[in-house]
């Protein structure tokens, strides 16, 4: 996949900007505050229409354009996959709304001119980002690891990200008839319905998280190895909400260097193994108003030589997992897409030590295209440096480096 041309309009610091991206690594320099992470941002925009960096997207555009009488923002993009060439643009409005002083934001996705729902950009870029806070993907709570599981799902499989976002809707009403039900306002036979609709979803998401989480892990393993030197081991364990795998007999808890595999359970055995567990919890999610089981609370045990890294992983440890895991996202687009992601990478290297900036550079140089930035061009090795376009940036402008 090749990013060929970016053009930006009122998106962060970034009023208007026009460029063409070459194959192979682009190295974008500057200093703080200069526009690194927003470029950046913006194109791992296109992947979903969702940033990493804030939960609103009125605060995408550009202060300058909030003054104005219709403020937007305007992303265009021309990728190259699979020798074909597509046309992605993304128009952020805010529309005037008489019971709102900032007004409503609306979104409007186009691939090749056409409409297109926010889920169906996966299918048309893809992309891996490296942040100096993904950290706290390991380290963090159970919610920042299923983001990474469903982001990389989400783009490499459209009928995952269909059934994910209908899943959160679906929840949000049956959790709406358990708060009823408290106050008697519910007729059971909603609730049934809800309950159906539920599972059928969460059935097609545990099953696509299962079988990608055993593929991430047969390629992170050998990855962190390897970053390592053959010290240590790493795995991936599923820990789902509602697990669809039996327990062995007498066993309450799996210790802790033990993994329960669940990709030989068929989604009509789930669906109907968390029906009947809604149904035995019904009371109890009565009066908790809230859906107790279910993909919403799933997590994922990423472990280092059988100790859980969430709990008990150094710094150190915890880096080179991560990286590891990165690594194998890339791989895994590759393998489930047929074509490379771009790779983004945001002052990844000034985290990591010598031996593994060179591990890591090494890797970037197998994929189609890679855009990485940094305030210190001293961190990427003389050779990487010759053969990547070096670009400056300063206050939302990009020209080449000079010599």
């Amino acid at each position: 996949m090749h990013l060929k041309h970016l053009s930006l309009t009122n998106f962060r610091n970034f009023i208007r900007l026009e460029t063409d991206f070459a194959a192979g690594s682009t190295i974008l320099v500057g200093g703080n505050g200069q526009g690194k992470t927003s470029l950046l941002e913006a194109i791992h925009y296109l992947t979903g229409a969702a940033s990493f960096h804030t939960a609103s997207d009125r605060h995408l555009i550009n202060f300058l354009a909030l003054e104005e009488p219709s403020p937007f923002a305007r992303l265009v993009a021309e990728i190259e996959s699979q020798e074909r060439i597509q046309r992605i643009e993304i128009r952020i409005v805010i529309e005037s709304n008489s019971q709102s002083s900032e007004g409503r934001v609306r979104k409007e996705v186009l691939v090749n001119g056409l409409k297109r729902r926010m889920r169906e950009l996966a299918s048309s870029f893809t992309a891996v980002l490296f942040l100096p806070q993904d950290l706290k993907i390991i380290e963090g709570a159970p919610g920042n690891r299923r983001r990474f599981l469903d982001s990389s799902l989400a783009q490499a499989d459209p009928t995952y990200a269909a059934a994910l976002s209908e899943y959160q809707k679906v929840l949000t009403q049956r959790n709406a008839l358990l708060k009823k039900s408290q106050e008697g306002r519910s007729p059971l036979d909603q609730l049934t319905f809800w309950d159906e609709q539920l599972c059928d979803l969460a059935a097609s998401l545990i099953r696509g998280r299962a079988l990608a989480l055993r593929e991430l892990d047969q390629l992170a393993a050998p990855i962190y190895s390897k970053l390592t030197r053959n010290k240590e081991t790493l795995r991936l364990d599923y820990q789902p909400s509602f697990d669809p795998a039996p327990q062995p007999d007498g066993q309450l808890e799996l210790p802790i260097d033990a993994a329960l595999g669940r990709t030989g359970i068929s989604r009509e055995e789930i669906r109907k193994g968390m029906l009947e567990a809604l149904e035995r919890n019904r009371g109890d999610e009565i009066a908790r108003g809230v859906t107790l089981q279910g993909p919403h609370r799933d997590d994922f045990r990423p472990r280092s030589n059988g100790i859980d890294l969430r709990l008990y992983g150094s710094r150190g440890q915890n880096r080179t997992a991560m990286l590891a895991m990165k690594l194998a996202e890339i791989e895994w687009l590759k393998q489930r897409t047929g074509d490379w992601p771009i790779l983004l990478l945001d002052e990844v290297l000034a985290e990591l030590d010598l031996e593994r900036r060179e591990d890591l550079l090494s890797h970037i140089s197998s994929v189609t295209q890679s855009i990485l930035t940094t305030a210190d061009l001293s961190m990427f090795t003389e050779p990487f440096q010759d053969q990547a376009t070096l670009w400056q940036i300063d206050a939302g402008t990009i020209a080449p480096r000079p010599e």
